[in-house]
């Protein structure tokens, strides 16, 4: 074979694989491409100078990385207002005709994937960037390079960003979910679950078998012409990309309904799982008029399609035990088919929705399934019943300890702090940055502590020493050091951060500093009278707390002596505009949230983890998200941070 032979036959392998892939219009056999394929592998090997840059057989993976590197986009990729309803829809459009006038929208399927980024420049796939926060991502080129529905040349020469879905077909979906059963006993949750963690892989020649799908649905960076979207998209997809299989140009609320209604009568036909429709405006100029909130364009907005529902049986109902001692009830259901997701567990969040529903083991229900909402039970069929059922108890004592439980009504709890579901949860909370931060101290090495017996609980961290640590695999003596001075350097913390750090059920930051400003060290001895006169604390917070205290008064105590926490004294703030006012703080600051936070506590206000009609203020950074749209429909006064330190 000739240099211009193999170049011919790259080329007749790319249009068989392209019909294949993605116009699902085979041209060859399988066994006719298998034969060409190996032809061009044997002249490679032969010849490995020569083999060009976008040879078929450069699809097959076989990078092996240690770890992902971080990557940034050239332009950000946004986050999608969500609406539900046709009446949400037409709220959204009025608001576009409002500052923008009547306009086309372009409509097309929302692919329920991976969003990924890929950047190509003088012709070729140069890099791939998962979406990630949106200006940061994962670079995971060598894995996309497998994906058969992604070029990897293309004719457009300038530097270029195509956005798009990486997805799993329905049926492929199943291949690999028996393929993983069989070798790992375990299977992906979903479609969307399985791409993203293909796309993850650190040897590509996995991800190579995984069958991914790439949809695109926009452009970043790029320098095309093109004056509507469609046009522009049309222009990608002839460069080589996959098309979506329906699209729409609509112009008015009931053109973009019936488009919504048709693609949901074309949700099962369709071999890729959908979650919605996106509506964009198709007019590239009048989408820059509209511009952007913090979190997402105010020219798109996915449509969500309606939450899936099936009819099963209820097998068992088994409990699961918190970090904090919650008891859980899980209804064990007959696997049914949710949306490309076989769901065999559905959520009853807590006893009381089982007797409010009057639900039965044995019953008929109907499951729900929406987007990323865990499955849960919206009815009993009653009327099917036939005398088998039985009643659901309420437990008295812990699954797992079998310690006396306390019964609240809403929740069930185990409070001893030994009981082994609640060990490693707990001194994982207790170590993380937000508690006690201490560094080195993350969840897989908790977890290697308590399996190889070095500790049992949260007292244990503070009689560890070099010797118990220096056996085990990946200790090295500066990491053993480290650790222990990590550990040490908690000692003397505030009393408040040592409350919050327990875990203590209704019992966050705010309340522990409270609690521990009111008593100090006394906190073990309170009542609840003095406890609920306390601003913000409340029974059921009281409750919880004296109970804690009264099952792990020795616990808590022993903790104290290791600790020495240092108790605050109590300052009266000056008066100023934020003293006794309610404020949440969202997205990110010029510095650490903990610090603002700090700031408004010192001057005299209640820092809040929500929104409510009873917040005065929002304060806000980049990228804010929920918080803010529930404060803007809420009429909740929001301050930039900048606005914040003006105001002080």
């Amino acid at each position: 074979m000739t240099q211009s032979d193999y170049i011919k036959k790259i080329e007749v392998l790319k249009q068989w694989a392209f019909a294949y892939y993605v116009e699902d219009n085979p041209l060859a056999t399988d066994e006719e491409y298998d034969r060409l394929y190996h032809k061009i592998l044997d002249y490679e090997i032969a010849n490995p100078t020569k083999v060009v840059e976008d040879s078929p057989t450069k699809r097959v993976g076989g990078i092996v990385r240690e770890e992902f590197s971080k990557a940034k986009h050239i332009k950000r990729m946004w986050s999608m207002e969500d609406v539900f309803t046709k009446d949400e829809v037409a709220e959204w459009l009025d608001r576009t005709v409002k500052n923008i006038g009547v306009t086309s929208y372009f409509c097309e399927p929302k692919f329920d994937g991976a969003s990924m980024n890929l950047l190509y420049n003088e012709g070729k796939l140069v890099r791939a960037i998962t979406r990630g926060d949106g200006v940061e991502g994962e670079e995971v080129t060598d894995n996309v390079r497998t994906i058969r529905s992604i070029p990897l040349t293309i004719e457009y020469q300038a530097l270029i960003e195509i956005r798009g879905e990486v997805v799993i077909r329905k049926d492929d979906f199943e291949i690999i979910n028996q393929e993983r059963l069989k070798e790992r006993g375990t299977l992906f949750a979903n479609p969307r679950n399985a791409a993203s963690g293909s796309l993850r892989q650190l040897d590509s020649s996995v991800t190579a078998k995984r069958r991914l799908v790439f949809y695109p649905w926009g452009v970043g960076e790029n320098s095309l012409e093109h004056t509507n979207l469609s046009e522009k998209m049309n222009y990608i997809y002839n460069l080589g990309f996959l098309a979506p299989p329906f699209i729409k140009i609509c112009q008015t609320i009931e053109e973009i309904d019936d488009f919504y209604n048709f693609l949901i009568s074309k949700r099962d036909d369709i071999p890729v799982m959908m979650d919605g429709m996106v509506i964009k405006i198709d007019d590239i100029e009048k989408q820059e008029q509209l511009g952007y909130t913090v979190k997402f364009p105010k020219w798109m907005s996915a449509y969500k399609f309606p939450a899936v529902e099936k009819v099963t049986q209820v097998n068992d109902i088994t409990i699961q035990v918190g970090r904090t001692g919650v008891l859980t009830p899980v209804a064990e259901v007959e696997p049914v088919d949710l949306d490309g997701a076989t769901v065999a567990r559905a959520t009853l969040h807590n006893f009381e929705e089982i007797e409010r529903k009057g639900l039965k083991i044995g019953d008929s229900v109907i499951i729900i399934r929406s987007g990323d909402v865990i499955p849960k039970i919206t009815k009993v069929l009653v009327d099917r019943r036939d005398g088998t059922q039985r009643d659901i108890v309420r437990p008295t004592s812990c699954p797992t300890c079998g310690s006396d439980v306390l019964d609240e009504g809403r929740l069930i709890k185990c409070q001893n702090m030994d009981c082994p579901d609640r060990v490693i949860n707990s001194i994982i909370h207790f170590a993380k940055k937000s508690s006690m931060n201490i560094e080195g101290l993350g969840s897989k090495i908790v977890e290697i502590l308590v399996t190889k017996g070095k500790i049992r609980d949260i007292l244990g961290l503070y009689s560890l020493k070099y010797e118990d640590l220096e056996d085990l695999d990946g200790f090295k003596e500066r990491r053993i050091h480290r650790l222990l001075e990590a550990i040490s350097t908690t000692k003397g913390t505030t009393l408040s951060r040592v409350l919050s750090s327990m875990g203590i059920e209704h019992i966050g930051e705010v309340a522990s500093r409270a609690i521990a400003l009111e008593f100090g060290l006394d906190v073990i001895d309170v009542t609840k009278e003095q406890l609920i006169e306390i601003d913000g604390i409340g029974e059921e917070m009281a409750n919880s707390f004296l109970e804690f205290m009264r099952v792990n008064r020795e616990f808590v105590l022993k903790l104290f002596n290791k600790i020495e926490p240092r108790v605050e004294d109590k300052i009266e703030a000056k008066d100023n505009i934020f003293k006794d006012k309610t404020v949440v703080l969202t997205g990110t600051m010029s510095v650490g949230r903990k610090v603002i936070k700090e700031l408004m506590e010192n001057l005299g206000a209640k820092v809040g983890s929500s929104v409510s009609k009873k917040t005065d203020f929002l304060i806000y950074g980049d990228d804010a998200g929920s918080k803010y749209t529930k404060a803007i429909k809420l009429g909740v006064k929001t301050l930039t941070e900048t606005e914040m330190r003006d105001l002080l």
